[in-house]
């Protein structure tokens, strides 16, 4: 496990020199190095008085928890300490008892400690923390598995990871008892068969003061943590969040999620893929026939009229859906039958590839993978969504192929690729003089205006990002990658979603935390990305080690100390 978290001054490996080996395993602190005191203190005096009598009060209650505060001011102690609910009262004494012993030599002096072991929490401090029903950042470690997923469903993992998360989040908020600890699990696939969960608050919190301090810890997480770690937690003195891909916890499974079944029983995955294959394909072809022939005959007819162009009525244009329906076998041909070498990048949903069709225009052949489990909705949505979007700013949809067992989207072929290449290189982003990222920035304000204001239909494109930002030859940027959109009715200003989807750091707080989306959403992606632009910093790179917060904190903090030219990209 690796360690981020506030004043915290020392290293793993000096922590199993100075302790000797604990049945509850290492603690994590974090020392408040605010107020200090001395052993023969007044102070010192009342904390060795709670040391004796807290672990008793915490493995006698009930729910395995106890407050206290000793003394008088200024030399008030307020403390509380909490065991898991799966301990017993005689592991939970013992865990209580060693808490105070790590706080006496990790945090010597301090007047304020908290202490987290796997199986129990301590803290205790000279102000009153005791009526907080939120983790405060002095008290709270975030701790992650330096392993990370590499393979193809990294995207996936985290979803299911974050699924799980919420999930058990939800659940503890319909516990009416005050035991609030909760064990869960999720099926992810054959590698990583469970993905395991735990969360867990103070007794004396309300349900829904515990829903709140969950929902606030884990959309700490994706600011805090490398992306596709393969577990995590974040520790504060209300709530905890963990989740790993091994079983970490004792006693029975509390909370079970249906999860995606999908891929793992890898013999019957090719007869299960064909199955639903050949129930889907044929709807959405209709779908895609239907839509293309109202499309494009409503712009062969320009008609002002507002009315739905309805299939039927326009049986004798069967040229219309031959307008955005492409042969398999002319797309093997564009791409050399999808080389590697024509190969433009990959993403969460398969692969893109360049080709040229045999009238010569160059297109991006977008080759959605098998084993996507969003990979027909995706396709249903974006078709749904950018064949009926015209404007500069957008990428442009060339055609559709629903052949075999292929899912193919044919957009415009991009010369420079996305945003991302160029602005994350530190060669290619000396290209991008100010007057070039000014351009850009304008071009996707537009393509965003056209899309929330401007266009018949009211679209959240919810995954606005700079590899989402496609620039053609004159380095004209165009938003593409629909399959996470959303429409809106023309009054609806927000909506609410149980599934959260996107790329984290991107997301707006509200989203990330309740699932509220509205074209505010876009907004504050866009902001993050106009940060990327000027800084020429990639947000994600707040998790590597020389970087402890995400970009909009850093560039916040520079501002905040008038050294904000700093942050500007040289």
């Amino acid at each position: 496990m690796c360690i981020r978290g506030h004043a915290v001054a020392f290293a793993i490996a000096g922590l199993l020199l100075i302790l000797t080996p604990l049945a509850a395993g290492i603690p994590w602190p974090a020392c408040d190095t605010a107020g200090n005191y001395t052993a023969n203190s007044t102070y010192g005096g009342n904390l060795l008085s709670l040391a004796a009598a807290l672990p008793s009060n915490v493995s006698k209650s009930p729910t395995l928890f106890a407050k206290a505060l000793i003394g008088t001011a200024p030399n008030i102690v307020y403390a509380l300490g909490q065991c898991n609910g799966d301990q017993s009262a005689s592991a939970c004494h013992d865990c209580i008892s060693s808490s105070f012993d790590a706080a006496q030599k990790m945090c010597t002096g301090n007047k304020g400690a908290a202490i987290f072991y796997d199986t129990c929490l301590l803290g205790f401090s000279d102000r009153d923390f005791l009526n907080s029903t939120t983790n405060s950042e002095d008290q709270e470690v975030q701790l992650y598995n330096a392993q990370n997923i590499t393979s193809d469903g990294a995207d996936r993992f985290n979803a299911t990871a974050y699924e799980l998360l919420s999930g058990m989040a939800e659940y503890m908020a319909t516990l009416n008892s005050e035991d609030k600890f909760v064990t869960g699990t999720i099926p992810f696939d054959a590698t990583y068969p469970n993905i395991y969960g735990q969360a867990s608050c103070t007794s004396d919190l309300t349900p829904g003061q515990c829903r709140g301090c969950l929902d606030a810890t884990i959309a700490e997480m994706p600011r805090v943590f490398i992306p596709n770690t393969k577990g995590a937690r974040v520790a504060g003195l209300r709530c905890i969040v963990r989740y790993e891909v091994y079983r970490f916890y004792n006693g029975s499974i509390m909370l079970q999620l249906p999860g995606n079944q999908a891929g793992r029983v890898e013999g019957k995955k090719n007869n299960k893929t064909g199955k639903i294959l050949a129930i889907v394909l044929p709807v959405v072809v209709a779908i895609v026939a239907s839509m293309a022939m109202c499309l494009f005959c409503w712009r062969r007819t320009k008609s002002t009229s507002k009315r739905s162009l309805s299939l039927t009525s326009h049986m004798e244009d069967m040229e219309c859906i031959e307008s955005l329906l492409i042969d398999l076998p002319t797309l093997r041909m564009a791409t050399n039958n999808f080389a590697e070498n024509n190969k433009l990048g990959e993403g969460g949903f398969g692969a893109v590839y360049k080709g040229s069709l045999p009238n010569g225009q160059e297109i991006a052949v977008k080759r959605l993978s098998h084993n996507s489990r969003q990979g027909i909705g995706e396709l249903k949505n974006e078709l749904t969504l950018i064949a009926k979007l015209q404007h500069k700013n957008l990428v442009r949809l060339v055609g559709v192929c629903l052949e075999e067992e292929e899912r193919l989207l044919v957009y415009e072929y991009m010369p420079n690729t996305s945003l991302d290449t160029f602005l994350f290189d530190s060669e290619k982003r000396k290209d991008l003089e100010w007057s070039k990222r000014f351009t850009i920035i304008n071009g996707i304000t537009r393509g965003l205006q056209y899309l929330h204001e401007d266009s018949q239909l009211k679209i959240v494109h919810r995954d606005l990002k700079a590899s989402n930002v496609l620039l053609d030859a004159d380095m004209n940027p165009k938003i593409s990658d629909f399959g996470l959109a959303r429409l809106f009715g023309q009054d609806q200003s927000q909506d609410t979603t149980k599934r959260v989807v996107g790329t984290y750091g991107y997301m707006a707080p509200e989203y990330a935390l309740r699932g509220q989306y509205s074209i505010k959403s876009d907004i504050y992606s866009f902001g993050v990305l106009i940060l990327e632009i000027v800084t020429g910093r990639r947000n994600s790179d707040s998790y590597n080690s020389d970087q402890s917060v995400d970009l909009p904190s850093l560039v916040w903090e520079h501002w905040t100390t008038k050294t904000i030219m700093d942050m500007i990209d040289p």
